[in-house]
């Protein structure tokens, strides 16, 4: 199967989660980037980005990643997501999610996310998660 453009995948999104705020940033040959815009909602007391927002930021990434490679399969669903929060993130800057595909079968799929602040190299977080994909009918 065909790998789904990022223009596509855009459009689904559109489409699909007109609500999400998150940006396909890049589909690089090995990785998805996907960018979250982070705003007042996104920030938690003490000047920090919520634990909330990396997490959706890790759980969309893995998605794109996902459907980048099966096509748009809208029922695909996360069944686990765990994180590890690295460091504290700069409250003024976005997030940005890199993943990677660490295994695609025919019914389940795992991702690998590891979240940076926009600008700085060291990561911020590190997640995993794995999704169901429903059967091809």
């Amino acid at each position: 199967m065909a790998k789904v453009s990022k223009k596509e995948m855009e459009a689904f999104f559109t489409e699909e989660f007109p609500q999400a705020k998150f940006v396909l940033e890049s589909f690089d040959d090995d990785s998805v980037t996907v960018r979250c815009k982070v705003d007042t909602d996104d920030l938690r007391p003490g000047g920090t980005v919520s634990g909330p927002t990396m997490m959706g930021l890790a759980d969309c990434a893995i998605y794109a990643a996902i459907l980048r490679e099966i096509g748009l399969v809208a029922l695909a669903v996360t069944t686990s997501l765990n994180i590890n929060f690295l460091r504290k993130p700069v409250a003024d800057k976005d997030i940005l999610g890199v993943c990677t595909i660490l295994k695609l079968g025919r019914t389940l799929a795992v991702g690998e996310v590891t979240i940076y602040s926009e600008g700085d190299k060291q990561a911020i977080a590190h997640s995993v998660g794995t999704y169901s994909i429903p059967p091809n009918k």
